[in-house]
């Protein structure tokens, strides 16, 4: 009885009809494998129509802030990080000791103008006396004319044994006299003229002392003017490296004045792939900073050098020990609308940049 029991359960189950398997996870793979295609078709297509690189970086104009003389610090008028405009007055050196040197200076200026007064006084009596020596020529000219006449007329009458040989005598003696007077005469104009001449070099040396201590003058107010800093462009001030009373040497840098008007993204691209690269292509630039925000730009220009080109050391290949790299090629990308995307623009921020080639 059992055994007709469990032949009818059995057949009873065999005749029951089967439970249909669910298309749902077939439609479920279906998807995925359609969206991996797809998205590998797009990952594909995008690669070979563009050339990519995450070696980027944003650019931007950042002029160290030197000054032109040495001295201690007296003021700062600026705090780090500050905004600054063009002509802005940013430190501000102890001009004290300067100001001392430039009195001492204009002291002996006006020493130099006395000299020069002096010696114009001195030429102007040298000529006064050149002419005093002029006249005593003329007059030592007609003295030994006269002589001369009288000279010979006593000669006339001591033939004539009118006039006795002293007066003869006295007569070539006055000749004698007038002579050599008229020689001393014209020594001493020609020792009037030499005393001019050294007079006059003795003027224009004073003269062009005078220049050589006025322009000292004018250099000493121009260190004076350097005193005061002033900021040589707008933009955003780094870190301070001073404090009040520190002694700053000429040139050595104070701190750093980054531009906050221009920016541009320097871009290293692999040489295998600025093959079809030409200025004014468009360029799609994402920060790392700021993944979200896409910004537009364009091809400015590309390098004339690797970047291997500007380091310290380039590489020689004739050395011997030649290893083959691929070199990379900076490539200077214009931002589009900058002040659009200022308040996310930082100097040195990481890029990653992609150009359409097709």
């Amino acid at each position: 009885m059992a055994k007709e029991n469990q032949e009818q359960k059995t057949d009873i189950e065999n005749n029951q009809p089967k439970k249909k398997k669910s298309p749902l996870r077939f439609i479920i793979i279906g998807i995925i494998v359609i969206a991996g295609l797809i998205y590998g078709w797009t990952k594909i297509s995008y690669a070979i129509t563009h050339e990519t690189t995450d070696d980027a970086q944003v650019e931007t104009q950042i002029t160290p802030v030197l000054p032109r003389v040495a001295g201690y610090v007296k003021t700062i008028a600026v705090k780090d990080y500050d905004s600054v405009k063009t002509g802005q007055l940013l430190v501000e050196l102890d001009d004290a000791e300067l100001q001392t040197q430039l009195l001492q200076m204009q002291a002996d200026y006006e020493a130099s103008k006395a000299d020069i007064a002096n010696a114009q006084a001195a030429l102007k009596n040298a000529h006064v006396s050149l002419g005093s020596n002029r006249g005593d020529i003329q007059l030592g000219s007609i003295k030994v004319q006269q002589a001369q006449e009288d000279y010979q007329r006593n000669q006339n009458l001591f033939k004539d044994q009118a006039i006795t040989k002293k007066q003869l005598d006295d007569s070539k003696f006055n000749l004698d006299q007038a002579i050599q007077q008229s020689t001393n005469n014209q020594s001493d104009y020609s020792t009037a003229q030499s005393r001019i001449a050294v007079l006059q070099a003795g003027l224009q040396k004073a003269e062009a002392a005078l220049s050589s201590k006025a322009a000292a003058i004018q250099q000493q107010q121009l260190k004076i003017s350097y005193t005061k800093i002033y900021a040589p462009q707008s933009g955003k001030l780094g870190k301070l490296n001073i404090s009040t009373g520190q002694y700053v040497q000429a040139g050595a840098p104070l701190f750093s004045i980054v531009n906050d008007t221009t920016y541009w993204v320097i871009a290293n691209f692999k040489e295998t792939q600025i093959r079809k690269f030409h200025p004014g292509m468009p360029v799609a630039i994402s920060l790392d900073a700021y993944p979200d925000s896409t910004l537009n730009g364009t091809v400015g220009s590309l390098s004339e050098a690797t970047g291997a080109r500007f380091s310290i050391l380039p590489p020689d290949n004739s050395s011997g020990n030649f290893i083959k790299v691929t070199q990379r090629v900076p490539v200077k990308i214009d931002i589009t609308n900058v002040p659009r995307y200022r308040n996310i623009l930082r100097a040195g921020l990481s890029a990653y940049v992609s150009i359409p080639t097709k």
